[in-house]
């Protein structure tokens, strides 16, 4: 398998984190890990956190399973790893880039993203971006994708939750959400199951308003837009189950009811996950043409540059790519 991995903003602790899952992974596979970052970065960081990661010696070196990929970003080390920095932006953005069109070019297997940081991207490169989810399914030429977080408590009790709206404003949720929208995130979550090996794949579907709108009393999203899209679903074969309210159908999916939960917006659905899974949570984009997963953190940039970062996410993303990348790979 190979596995891309840009290093994300190299003002936060995506480097960090990215060195750290890998020197943890790489003595249990035989998959080939391409990172794709500044090379002097690289190598400075992986002294500064004594980890024991056999870089290739040169750029041309094929002894090791890990390669260095410098799409050519010319800003120094230091400079790079000052958090906030436009410079840092336009790397982040530009390592993201290219780790995708490896992956479209058939050159990488999955993608594993470290995180970026929005605010900064969007003052200093591009004042459009939404997300990593959302350049990555315009580069695959795709609308059709929906962004999973999927995470388990010390005791390996698992939510898995598929967003039927992403990065939006609160005020625009009702708006946002159509019947399509759902019924799509119902079809991926369901396929989610199935790529996860998992015996079934039931589909709790989240309502939008307290209490799934007690019939049309406090919301009528519910009559509208979440019905018709269950039923519309369960035509179609899928096990799905909703709207029920949210405040407890994540507590029937903690204790195994369901396979996965449909929420409607971000913090719905991402509040009860990182309660449970905040250190081990993942980020997987469904129905991207390749696959892509990220931890469910952010850039920290007020840890970044200590070396005290978690990696334990990171770890939790690589092994989900390698899983789910193992059995295209033997096709």
């Amino acid at each position: 398998m190979r596995i891309a991995i840009p290093l994300g903003d190299p003002g936060g602790i995506g480097p960090e984190v990215a060195l750290k899952a890998l020197a943890a992974e790489y003595a249990t596979d035989n998959a080939q890990y391409r990172l794709i970052g500044d090379a002097a970065l690289i190598r400075s960081l992986k002294d500064e956190l004594a980890l024991a990661l056999p870089l290739p010696a040169t750029a041309s070196d094929s002894s090791s399973r890990i390669e260095i990929d410098d799409p050519g970003v010319t800003s120094p080390p230091a400079l790079l790893r000052k958090p906030g920095t436009p410079e840092a932006a336009r790397a982040a953005v530009t390592w993201l880039k290219h780790g995708a069109l490896l992956c479209l070019a058939g050159q990488a297997d999955a993608i594993v993203t470290a995180p970026v940081n929005k605010e900064s991207i969007i003052r200093f490169d591009d004042p459009s971006f939404v997300g990593q989810t959302e350049l990555l399914s315009a580069l695959a030429g795709t609308e059709r994708t929906a962004m999973m977080l999927l995470g388990c408590d010390d005791r390996g009790r698992w939510l898995r939750v598929a967003l039927a709206t992403i990065h939006i404003p609160l005020a625009k949720v009702a708006t946002s959400l159509t019947r399509e929208k759902i019924e799509l995130a119902i079809e991926l979550a369901d396929n989610a199951c199935r790529d996860l090996k998992l015996p079934r794949a039931k589909v709790g579907v989240c309502g939008l308003n307290p209490h799934a709108g007690e019939g049309g009393k406090i919301g009528t999203e519910e009559i509208t837009t979440v019905i018709p899209a269950v039923e519309a679903a369960k035509a179609r074969g899928f096990d799905a189950v909703g709207p029920l309210a949210a405040d407890t159908l994540f507590y029937y999916a903690f204790r195994g009811d369901f396979d996965a939960v449909v929420a409607m917006y971000h913090d719905q659905g991402l509040a009860p996950l990182k309660m449970i899974g905040f250190e081990s949570g993942v980020n997987w984009t469904l129905g991207l043409p390749f696959i892509r997963t990220s931890p469910d953190h952010g850039t920290a940039y007020d840890i970044a540059g200590r070396g005290v970062a978690n990696p334990s996410s990171m770890i939790a993303a690589l092994r989900l790519a390698k899983n789910l990348a193992a059995p295209r790979k033997a096709k």
